[in-house]
């Protein structure tokens, strides 16, 4: 047989730097040089067809990993594939050339996919890559990765689990002091005698976090995403949602065991308007007071009789081992559940490519869709915590289920909506969600009894 023709496959010598570079610059290189070694194996891969049907398709796979029985590749392109997976595309190889051009032509096709997945960032194993890459990041006691939370214990707890989430996907962020907790506080801690609805909604928990976050005090915040508005400062990003907590609501009441129990004139504790319009549209007999603080503020209120009963999120109950204070878990058949709920997210500054490593190595793929479908359905109504809206979306067997609610304080008028569709079209699912539900909607809908001549009114929505 003919020899077969020559194959480039020698790799260049990675770029060295002459001079200093800082840390983010070293890492700019290194994706510049990944990228122009992946396009190399692309290219070569198009011709791996014609080369499978000369019967050196085992030969260019070998060639390719440069490394299999190694118990990993040594080629700086294939960063985190296993043997396993080595030997399992070899033996594909093999098979491929003594097949027909049918079975060749697919593995050529397989190959080309695996590529252009390489090409474009997608790789094998990313958690793995992202924790080669965070390393590089000159993250340590001396110099720590700075977390902005709230004060509350709530959010502390959350702080403290995103900081064991960091030092268990990044072992040097495990060092004593290498991640630390910085408490900011914010309007919204601050004013707890007056309701969200008249002091301005979702942002008093946020907005002082951000002022930090784009002065560089801190490198990331943490987050409870139901507290998050739909759109972010410029220059910042929320990129990461761990693993959701439990997104149904709890009663807590030492004299009732269900909200349908309480009687005419007794009074019920929330802040919340979308659970007042859900409490008011199954007994509308009760009286719902502004009832703001931390967890364990509002259990001892009604420790001392100052309402008859309350409501909390039960996410935030498990998150501080405190679930035994529930009287009746509400599902969601009952009470739909605040946009987000139960989600921590964690944001940082949209260039910070340290953190942006750190973050996409902790993000809950599922959490994240969910949560950016119920946002999209928020965005396009423009809601906020002056208004009652609720939503839920959930992944079950493949697909994304989601379901909405919109109501008039007083609980007169709810609307429902109900869609499912294939979670890549999470946030389409959310909008058009929103824009079924948009026609139902006045000028006076959000109205709160009592506040008709405040600003609260539905307006269209800054950004989304």
């Amino acid at each position: 047989p003919p020899s077969p023709p020559p194959l480039p496959l020698t790799l260049e010598p990675p770029i060295r730097p002459t001079h200093t570079h800082s840390a983010r610059t070293r890492v700019r290189e290194r994706e510049r040089e990944r990228k122009r070694e992946t396009m190399r194996l692309y290219n070569q891969a198009l011709n791996f067809s014609a080369l499978v049907n000369l019967g050196l398709g085992a030969t260019l796979l070998v060639l390719l990993l440069n490394g299999t029985g190694r118990g990993g590749s040594s080629n700086p392109a294939f960063h985190g594939w296993g043997a396993a997976e080595e030997a399992a595309l070899l033996a594909s190889a093999m098979r491929g050339s003594a097949s027909t051009s049918t079975s060749t032509s697919a593995a050529s096709a397989s190959a080309s996919a695996r590529m252009r997945n390489l090409m474009r960032g997608r790789q094998p194993s990313p958690h793995r890559d992202l924790r080669a890459r965070a390393e590089e990041f000159p993250h340590s006691a001396s110099n720590p990765l700075r977390i902005g939370t709230r004060g509350s214990p709530l959010a502390l707890a959350q702080a403290h689990e995103t900081k064991k989430r960091l030092a268990e996907a990044f072992p040097h962020l495990a060092e004593e002091g290498a991640v630390t907790i910085n408490v900011i506080s914010t309007e919204g801690d601050e004013r707890l005698d007056i309701a969200l609805a008249e002091i301005g909604g979702k942002g008093l928990f946020t907005k002082e976090l951000d002022v930090q976050l784009l002065l560089n005090k801190v490198d990331i915040c943490v987050h409870s995403m139901k507290d998050v508005p739909t759109y972010l400062p410029e220059g910042t990003i929320l990129p990461c949602n761990l693993p959701r907590e439990d997104t149904r609501d709890v009663f807590i009441s030492k004299k009732y065991k269900s909200i349908e129990e309480m009687p005419e004139g007794s009074v019920i504790g929330s802040a919340s308007l979308r659970r007042q319009s859900q409490i008011l549209a199954k007994n509308p007999g009760i009286k719902v007071e502004n009832f703001r603080g931390n967890v364990q503020t509002r259990l001892k209120k009604l420790g001392d009789n100052v309402v008859d009963a309350t409501m909390l999120a039960l996410a935030g109950l498990k998150r501080m081992n405190m679930e035994e204070h529930a009287t009746k878990i509400i599902e969601h058949d009952e009470m739909l559940p605040a946009i987000a709920q139960g989600a921590i997210g964690i944001q940082c500054r949209s260039d910070d490519a340290a953190s942006l490593a750190y973050l996409a190595g902790l993000n809950h793929e599922e959490t994240k869709t969910c949560v950016d479908c119920e946002r999209a359905f928020l965005a396009k109504l423009d809601g906020n915590c002056r208004t009652p809206i609720a939503g839920q979306a959930r992944i079950v067997d493949g697909k994304l289920h989601f379901r909405g609610l919109i109501a008039r304080p007083d609980g007169t008028d709810l609307f429902e909506v109900v869609r499912e569709g294939d979670p890549a079209d999470a946030v389409d699912i959310g909008t058009d969600a929103g824009a079924e539900l948009l026609p139902h909607i006045d000028e006076t809908f959000f109205i709160v009894p009592g506040q008709e001549n405040q600003d609260v009114r539905l307006k269209a929505p800054q950004k989304a």
